[in-house]
């Protein structure tokens, strides 16, 4: 079985800004940044819940300052220097998470699988010649989020225990040549690389479950390194952009952190859904070679 279908991969070698042309094309005809304004502004409702709902859960099997120290370190990936607002306001629900009703842990676990629904409905419309062939059952994408919820929370006590020991081995110093050397900077280098290959296989397993029917999962690594990569460049621009050139907190006030925390969300929403748009634009090289440009999409009008 082949990992990688070759006609694909000889037409992007050969063909690399071409391809890379077709897929904005076809990102700007599927309306790709009015989606990610829907997935972002959802995910924006929806990250606070998730988080509490995860943590809160976690709490019970892993040290809770370890816990919080582990989200605050990976909420830096998602949104750039604006951690500690959040995971202070996750602290201080798991201060008083005795008086967490159920009708409030309900409203959570809804608020926190919105932006996931949104997701699929925008992966349906860059997905949409797999959509035509076939549809998914409405339970299964009901119950979808949910699922992926549980699944979030595994990897959360996964990387957490990692993340302990690393941190550990950060302390440790070995003795060679007569010196003293410090596994510090190995731990952070360690450290760094479990973050990007979380960031990865998250990313990838959106694209393998997200998307209608059968994707394989060379094609979901493809979208998954293509975003990860893509996001990792924006990342450190934002972190430049807003402690060196960004006058934000002058123009929006006490809203700065809404907005700066909306505006990452937009562009790795934008980047999510522009991985997406590669292995859509990849599954049409493998089965035969583009020959006109995609069509935007439109709206029928109902005659009078």
């Amino acid at each position: 079985m082949r990992l990688f279908n070759r006609r694909a991969l000889a037409y992007v070698a050969m063909h690399p800004m071409d391809f890379t042309l077709q897929c904005l094309k076809g990102f700007r005809a599927n309306q790709g940044l009015l989606l990610a304004g829907a997935v972002a502004y959802y995910s924006l409702l929806s990250i606070v819940p998730l988080l509490m709902l995860v943590v809160v859960a976690l709490s019970h099997v892993i040290d809770q300052d370890e816990l919080l120290r582990t989200v605050a370190r990976y909420l830096n990936w998602l949104v750039p220097g604006q951690s500690t607002p959040i995971v202070g306001e996750v602290a201080h629900f798991i201060e008083h998470r005795d008086l967490v009703s159920g009708v409030l842990l309900v409203s959570m676990v809804f608020f926190s699988s919105l932006a996931f629904t949104v997701l699929e409905n925008a992966m349906c419309v860059i997905f949409k010649h797999r959509v035509a062939i076939r549809r998914r059952h409405f339970l299964i994408s009901a119950l979808m989020p949910y699922c992926y919820i549980l699944s979030l929370g595994a990897g959360m006590l996964i990387v957490t225990l990692v993340a302990g020991s690393l941190q550990v081995l950060g302390e440790e110093s070995v003795q060679l040549f007569g010196y003293r050397w410090s596994l510090h900077g190995v731990s952070g280098a360690l450290l760094y690389l479990l973050g990007l290959a979380g960031e990865v296989l998250v990313l990838s397993s959106i694209y393998l479950v997200m998307p209608v029917g059968r994707l394989s999962v060379s094609h979901a690594l493809i979208g998954g390194v293509t975003a990860a990569l893509l996001w990792e460049v924006a990342r450190r621009i934002l972190v430049w952009y807003f402690t060196t050139l960004s006058q934000v907190s002058v123009v929006y006030g006490s809203m700065t952190t809404a907005i700066i925390i909306m505006f990452s969300l937009e562009i790795g929403a934008t980047l999510l859904l522009f991985g997406a748009q590669v292995i859509s634009e990849f599954e049409r090289v493998g089965r035969e070679r583009p020959t006109r440009a995609p069509q935007p999409m439109t709206t029928e009008t109902v005659p009078k």
